[in-house]
């Protein structure tokens, strides 16, 4: 059975988008307090657990891999300040922001100056067909598939695969290709310092790690940590666009604001995975106005019921996105590869 996700439930167009914008720009305020809270209860408890699992160490190995992949979301939840921050949302101040987030760019192994750009391009060019290629999951339409060579549908398959996907792609991804200032090469000196201030830190805070400890924190804790939460980010990152119904235009038809509300899921997820997460299942809203910080998300869900009821997606439902692959141009809508072959032929 297909995968349904209501998309309009009151009739959204492109002008009823660029309305919810100016709705949604009340929310925007952080909360000092708040904000300054939400990072105490999040990265206290990772050190904490840190420092815990490095005890166990002399205990048992299986006990601390174990609370290594329980810190896992305190780290997710770390990336979603660092995330927030970021879009300038977190703090009143762009100066806090950016250093909060240059230093929770240590503990998520992500630049932050790297990371803020090529996510600025996610933003703007979300299901856009013709800007894709950075920030975003790599997809074909069906005819850009029937184009390509036998190896060159082998490499698509090969990469869409789950296996890859949310196992060894999100390892490459933060322990790998996050060292360098990838698709910012030319664009100058921030991106490259951005990238070195953070491998060097990591290098740092690891031979510390190293001196005292030897290699057993590395490879049991710090390790699982970062690969168990690199996958849970690429999880939520790809439920959050990639649903059957989602949207696609080309340049010439593509509209930022219709394309943020249609082309982004409200994945509901029980509370305590909300609060790991950070509300970023509320993805639609966020795409909408990426201003708000993650804790006033669920204001906006109560103050506003049609949103509430948008583009909602259950975690039973998100499993079947895996199952979908191209971009039908003529159905609008993701198909698999077998229903591809079943419309279209030979794929």
């Amino acid at each position: 059975m297909p995968l349904t996700i209501t998309q309009d439930p009151t009739g959204h167009s492109p002008e009823d988008a660029k309305r919810w914008v100016q709705i949604l720009a009340k929310y925007r305020e952080p909360n000092l307090k708040r904000s300054l809270f939400e990072i105490a209860v999040t990265i206290g408890p990772l050190l904490a657990i840190w420092a815990l699992a490095w005890a166990a160490l002399s205990v048992s190995w299986a006990l601390a891999l174990g609370l290594a992949l329980l810190n896992s979301l305190f780290l997710v939840r770390s990336f979603m300040i660092q995330h927030d921050c970021g879009h300038g949302a977190f703090f009143a101040n762009r100066t806090a922001s950016d250093w909060v987030g240059r230093t929770l760019g240590v503990l998520t192994a992500t630049p932050y100056d790297v990371w803020r750009r090529t996510h600025s391009v996610h933003h703007a060019t979300a299901g856009n067909l013709g800007k894709r290629g950075m920030g975003d999951v790599d997809t074909l339409t069906v005819a850009e598939y029937r184009a390509r060579s036998a190896w060159g549908r082998l490499k698509y398959r090969m990469y869409r695969n789950p296996i890859v996907l949310f196992g060894l792609g999100p390892s490459y991804l933060f322990l790998l290709q996050n060292r360098l200032p990838v698709g910012l090469f030319h664009a100058g000196a921030r991106y490259w310092i951005s990238a070195m201030g953070t491998n060097l830190s990591i290098i740092v805070v690891l031979l510390t790690v190293a001196w005292f400890g030897g290699l057993a924190p590395i490879v049991l804790i710090y390790l699982p940590t970062v690969i168990g939460a690199a996958s849970i980010g690429v999880w939520l990152f790809f439920v959050q666009h990639q649903f059957e119904e989602t949207h696609w235009d080309q340049d010439k038809d593509w509209q930022l604001h219709e394309a943020a509300l249609l082309g982004s899921s409200h994945y509901e997820l029980p509370g305590v995975l909300r609060w790991f997460s950070a509300n970023i299942g509320v993805h639609h809203v966020h795409h909408l106005y990426s201003r708000i910080p993650y804790y006033r998300l669920t204001e906006v869900l109560r103050d506003h019921r049609a949103l509430a009821e948008s583009q909602r997606m259950t975690i039973r439902e998100s499993l079947r996105c895996v199952r979908f692959h191209l971009w039908d141009e003529t159905q609008r809508r993701l198909l698999s590869f077998r229903a591809a072959r079943e419309l279209y032929g030979a794929i």
